[in-house]
């Protein structure tokens, strides 16, 4: 015998005499079944194509929530979310149109988030409450502190609204931005022209800062009592506050006219302040009826817009008093 099959204790392992198990084939309860064609690459999870696929189909989810569609504000508004502790007691202390405050469950221990809820109540706003990771999804990943508002969409006035047109009370000041990016000097602005008397704001629809919650916030509420118009052409709302009785003046730091001491009469004034880079853009400057200056130190070049706004405000208030 081969091998160590003489060694002691070893054996040979007999053969069994029980017959073989026929198989079924594959046709019984246990069958196999075929897993189909091979799926595409975009559709295999795990595989590069599908990893692709997925964040486009994101991506487009995002855009879509976050562009804006024409609604009840009009001029393409959209609603706004406002996240973050501080940020979100600010806009209800500024008394921003809200739609509901959300805040994340069993995080109400926070001070902030208690006086949110509290002002929330005192105003009617619904709170509802969300997990974690659903909060984070309704502000997009921003950094939420547990915490969001959902802000109304700006109802923006039409040109004859604040021009007085169609009324009995004509407004004696307006003021017209021209290319005011920057949303929390639209909101200065704002607070200013509530301030000293101005009735409304004229904005055009392209290159100029909107009313935000963060314009809100700096306005300090004064957009509850300053309309803005939005106007797709400047030049033509000029023109037609000039064909209502309106007198334009200009803000131009090379002017010459110190517009603390010019005469501009007793009609409605229109107040346009340009951009603090370039300033009144030509057409704009073409239209006004005199271009007046601010007398500054050669320390500075400029004054910030919101800062030059305000005193051209102040100045017509006081030349007429």
């Amino acid at each position: 015998m081969a091998g160590n099959s003489k060694r002691q204790g070893a054996m040979r392992k007999q053969e069994s005499k029980k017959p073989r198990a026929v198989g079924s084939g594959g046709n019984r309860r246990q069958k196999l079944t075929g897993k189909g064609p091979t799926p595409k690459a975009e559709e295999r999870t795990g595989h590069v194509a599908k990893s692709r696929k997925d964040a486009s189909e994101r991506a487009a989810e995002k855009d879509t929530r976050g562009r804006r569609t024409k609604g009840r504000g009009g001029r393409g508004s959209s609603d706004e979310i406002v996240a973050g502790r501080n940020p979100v007691v600010e806009a209800l202390n500024a008394d921003i149109p809200a739609i509901s405050l959300h805040v994340q469950r069993n995080i109400d221990s926070d001070p902030r988030i208690r006086e949110a809820m509290r002002k929330a109540l005192e105003l009617g706003i619904p709170i509802k409450e969300h997990g974690r990771d659903e909060l984070s999804d309704l502000v997009d990943g921003v950094v939420h502190q547990g915490i969001a508002l959902t802000i109304a969409p700006y109802e923006y006035k039409d040109l004859d609204d604040v021009l007085g047109l169609g009324t009995n009370t004509r407004p004696a000041m307006l003021v017209v931005l021209d290319g005011v990016t920057d949303t929390r000097n639209l909101g200065a602005i704002a607070r200013s022209a509530a301030a000293f008397g101005a009735t409304g704001i004229v904005i055009p629809s392209r290159r100029s800062a909107t009313v935000t919650a963060a314009a809100w916030r700096t306005s300090a509420g004064a957009f509850a009592h300053v309309p803005v118009a939005m106007v797709s052409n400047l030049t033509n709302a000029i023109d037609k506050a000039k064909a209502a009785g309106f007198m334009a003046v200009g803000l131009a730091g090379d002017a010459a006219v110190d517009i603390t001491k010019a005469d501009l009469g007793t009609e409605p004034v229109v107040i346009v302040v340009g951009s603090e880079g370039k300033g009144l853009s030509r057409l704009v400057a073409e239209t006004c009826d005199i271009r007046a200056s601010i007398a500054i130190e050669d320390k500075v070049e400029s004054l910030n817009v919101s800062v030059a706004a305000a005193i051209a405000m102040h100045s017509v208030i006081a030349g007429r008093s």
